[in-house]
This record gives C-alpha cells, structure tokens and sequence, in this order.
C-alpha cells in the first residue's frame, strides 16, 4: 500500500504534542496591531489547541508528525 501524502499547508500551520493535542497559532496576529493593546498581543504568542472534533481532521492531513 502507498504511503499517504502529507497536506502540506497542514503541516506548516499545525504540529502534534506528545500526548496526541494538536497544537495551533493564534489568530489576529499578523497586522494591524496598533489598536490591540500589550496584553492582548502577549496572549497571542502563545500556542492554542484544537478542539478534539477539528483535530481528528488535521491527524488524518499530517500522518507521520
């Protein structure tokens, strides 16, 4: 059987934790960050998670992370 193809974009945009999460960039980060405040822009750095419907999803687009 063939291997299967990896989504390429998928695999850019998300990564597999050890314990099986799919990790995430936040949104609302790229421009226009004039208007958001410090703290706002400091919780964006940070990492965010998939919820367990949508990650079934995305294992399936990267299965050899």
């Amino acid at each position: 059987m063939p291997k299967i193809k990896t989504h390429r974009g998928a695999a850019k945009r998300f990564g597999i934790t050890k314990n099986g999460k799919v990790k995430r960039g936040k949104a609302y980060r790229s421009h226009i960050l004039n208007k958001k405040t410090t703290k706002r822009k400091r919780k964006l750095r940070k990492m965010g998670y998939l919820s367990k419907a949508n990650a079934a999803t995305i294992k399936g687009m990267i299965p050899y992370k």
